[in-house]
């Protein structure tokens, strides 16, 4: 195997060239490397340094989903995502619990968290006494990165010494409790944790003797627990008539719960409803720049916070009452990295007329909402297939390429037909043929 040495000092012309000698791509395939470049020079030159090794700009579509109600507020929300289906499921659902007065949703807290992990090999007690006076110093030490945070009304909260030495021999945390503000505050976090790390390597109290703290490392937590919003919609059992003719309210809210109780104890189950409800919130993420990654990992950790993985909602039916609740953490910024470069994201912020952290954590936590109940409503009446293959259906006759004309009489002629890729392809077979 060849070792490509210096290729992240090539250009991207140089890095485009090396794709064409070693693959089997088509001059055509190379050029769409460049098909999809910004016709703004100033915007093609920003996301050619957002990346390393750059080679071209890879296209998502976005859409809209209208009809938003947050707290009294409407939002028209832009999704991007490559998934079918997905907008059309929660645009269905806003408009639905628009007319019965939309999402109500809360931020219970912001708080994030970072670690210094060390190992101490003292006794366990003298460190327990020293660290009111260590806390101070580590304070001190951020000083300087923290004072423009702290003037817009973040910064650090409580500093923690946490003994993890039953799991890890020897082995503490100084676990720090961050306010970011709108920001999502990474780099932030991450140069103050240093900062501490730097100050806990040379506090003269713990450099005595043969027992000097030895950092592991020192860096941000993706699990957010304390960074939580709460999203609801509440209607009276009755209200829920509209959504599906053939399936009276009682019977679909009694189905509808008995969903949700299977999504709380089997795991298989909840893996997949928790991933519909990221079907929103993902697309609503990565319109407006956020770290989709991040914020998976903090959900699914924060499913299996009671020892097993479990569904992020849950569903009261109390006083005839049909309430659905998400709870989540949702880590999210709005100023600073992408937010302030992408230049579509910019143009979300404006569609979105400009949202705090706090705004677009219930404005995702909506749309996760969104997706999750018209996933519910559809399992339990005509089945998910139903509604997904229709608006796969154009990605199907896509793949096939069929023509214009071709794409028309197959969604004149046969739309109540069940959609599957070899039903369309014997379909455009027989057109060709009779043509």
């Amino acid at each position: 195997m060849t070792n490509y040495s210096g290729f992240s000092k090539s250009n991207r012309a140089q890095r485009i060239s090396f794709l064409s000698e070693h693959t089997d791509l088509s001059d055509s395939e190379i050029g769409l490397h460049y098909g999809y470049d910004s016709h703004d020079p100033d915007q093609q030159s920003l996301l050619e340094e957002m990346i390393e090794n750059y080679t071209g700009n890879f296209p998502i579509p976005m859409g809209l989903v209208p009809n938003v109600v947050i707290n009294g507020t409407t939002f028209q929300v832009p999704f991007v995502t490559e998934e079918s289906s997905v907008i059309a499921a929660a645009a269905k659902a806003a408009k639905f619990w628009a007319a019965k007065g939309g999402f109500t949703a809360t931020v219970e807290s912001t708080i994030k968290k970072g670690q210094v992990h060390f190992i101490w090999k003292g006794d366990p007690e003298k460190l327990q006494s020293l660290f009111p006076d260590l806390r101070t110093k580590l304070l001190q030490s951020t000083e300087l990165l923290t004072s423009r945070m702290r003037q817009r009304g973040g910064g650090i909260g409580d500093i923690l010494l946490i003994d993890k030495t039953r799991q890890l021999p020897n082995y503490y945390q100084i676990d720090v409790a961050f306010e970011t503000a709108d920001a999502m505050g990474a780099n932030f976090i991450n140069s103050c944790l240093e900062s501490m790390a730097d100050c806990l390597r040379t506090a003269p109290e713990l450099n005595t003797g043969d027992f000097p703290p030895e950092v592991i490392m020192s860096i941000l937590s993706n699990y957010t627990p304390d960074c939580l919003v709460v999203c609801r919609v509440e209607a009276p059992i009755v209200a829920l008539a509209g959504w599906n003719k053939q399936m009276n309210p009682a019977t679909f809210v009694t189905k509808f719960k008995q969903a949700i109780d299977i999504a709380r104890f089997d795991t298989p189950r909840a893996v997949t409803h928790n991933k519909g409800i990221f079907n929103g919130i993902d697309a609503v993420l990565m319109a407006t720049g956020n770290d989709t990654r991040a914020i998976s990992a903090a959900g699914h950790a924060y499913a299996s916070r009671n020892g097993t993985y479990q569904s992020l909602t849950n569903l009261s039916l109390e006083a005839h009452t049909f309430k659905y609740t998400l709870e989540i953490p949702l880590a999210v910024g709005t100023v600073g990295g992408v937010t302030q470069m992408h230049p579509l994201v910019k143009v979300v912020s404006a569609v979105l007329n400009h949202p705090d952290a706090k705004t677009l954590m219930m404005i995702a936590a909506a749309a996760g909402l969104a997706n999750n109940f018209s996933a519910i409503a559809s399992l339990i009446t005509t089945g998910i297939q139903e509604g997904h293959m229709k608006m796969h259906l154009s990605n199907v006759l896509n793949q096939l390429k069929a023509s214009e004309a071709e794409k028309k009489i197959i969604r004149t002629e046969f739309k109540e037909l069940p959609v599957d890729f070899r039903t369309l392809e014997g379909l455009i077979t027989q057109i060709r043929n009779r043509t």
